[in-house]
């Protein structure tokens, strides 16, 4: 994103404690003509009555993107606290993700419906496969069964997660299909430089998940914290105004109802280029959390 296009999107403001205005929240148009917010709010762990109350106090202070999971066991907390929120359904972008045990073609039809109950809805706007789990073999399958459920209406935009450039592709030369969304691991320990070429090559918006970088976080780092200090904003701030400015889109998690709006409030300050560059320079080939490489971790 530019910071021209985000001027267009209204007047920015940054203070964390303000109430914040959704409509200055800028979007990205994906490579099928829908739109998705430029920051969404994670749930994972996130669950029962406090992942509700999280989810709706998430939402107060203006997140419109949700992302929940098969995988997170919350879905049905996820739907409940949207109900709550008198937000209008049309005003939320619902991303949820297909477990690797659905990849096979029926099965991968019948979990999203089966999503699609939990949450109390009619349509998924964007629907992902959680991880491409290559010893089964079958992602490039369940990629069909998502091409077939964006046709039918109950998902609107079908992306996938955790896919490596040899995985996407598989299933556009299988499909004729490109995804709209590739969601990682990615955090300034992690930066995941040529994915994301090989993203914007192709026409796919980058997600990034533990954006922050979790118990690894850079917080004290110069990269970080000179310039959280230059601006007068949090460290965790600055990394996420670093994905902004990547184009990349994070998923921030957070309970805490404060640190929820200043994680949403990145949108009225700018990291000069040298800033991005130091912060780009913490990565590490092998700066994964927890080792999870596509190419032999899996989840089902």
């Amino acid at each position: 994103m530019t910071r021209e296009e985000e001027r267009t999107h209204g007047s920015m403001i940054r203070s964390g404690a303000a109430a914040y205005d959704r409509a200055v929240i800028p979007t990205y148009e994906l490579n099928d003509g829908h739109t998705i917010p430029a920051i969404g709010f994670g749930t994972y762990p996130l669950s029962g009555a406090e992942g509700v109350d999280a989810v709706v106090s998430a939402i107060a202070a203006g997140y419109r993107l949700i992302d929940t999971a098969v995988n997170y066991g919350n879905e049905a907390e996820v739907g409940e606290a949207i109900r709550a929120s008198g937000v209008p359904r049309d005003e939320l972008f619902v991303t949820s993700k297909l477990p690797g045990r659905h990849h096979a073609h029926a099965d991968a039809i019948a979990s999203t419906e089966e999503s699609l109950e939990r949450l109390g809805l009619d349509h998924l706007d964007l629907h992902l496969i959680h991880w491409p789990n290559p010893s089964v073999g079958r992602y490039h399958e369940a990629w069909r069964a998502l091409v077939e459920l964006r046709e039918r209406g109950l998902v609107r935009s079908i992306g996938v997660s955790n896919f490596t450039a040899a995985h996407l592709e598989r299933i556009i030369d299988d499909s004729g299909v490109t995804p709209a969304v590739n969601q990682l691991e990615l955090h300034p320990g992690f930066p995941q430089a040529e994915m994301r070429a090989v993203h914007d090559r192709l026409g796919i918006r980058t997600e990034a998940w533990s954006p922050l970088g979790k118990r690894q976080a850079k917080y004290g780092d110069p990269a970080v914290a000179v310039p959280a200090e230059r601006l007068g904003v949090t460290p965790a701030q600055v990394v996420l105004r670093w994905h902004v400015q990547l184009g990349s889109l994070p998923i921030p998690k957070s309970a805490d109802p404060e640190r929820q709006r200043q994680n949403l409030d990145v949108f009225g300050f700018e990291l000069t280029d040298e800033e991005m560059t130091a912060i780009s320079a913490l990565g590490r080939a092998d700066g994964r959390l927890f080792g999870g490489d596509p190419d032999v971790h899996e989840e089902m």
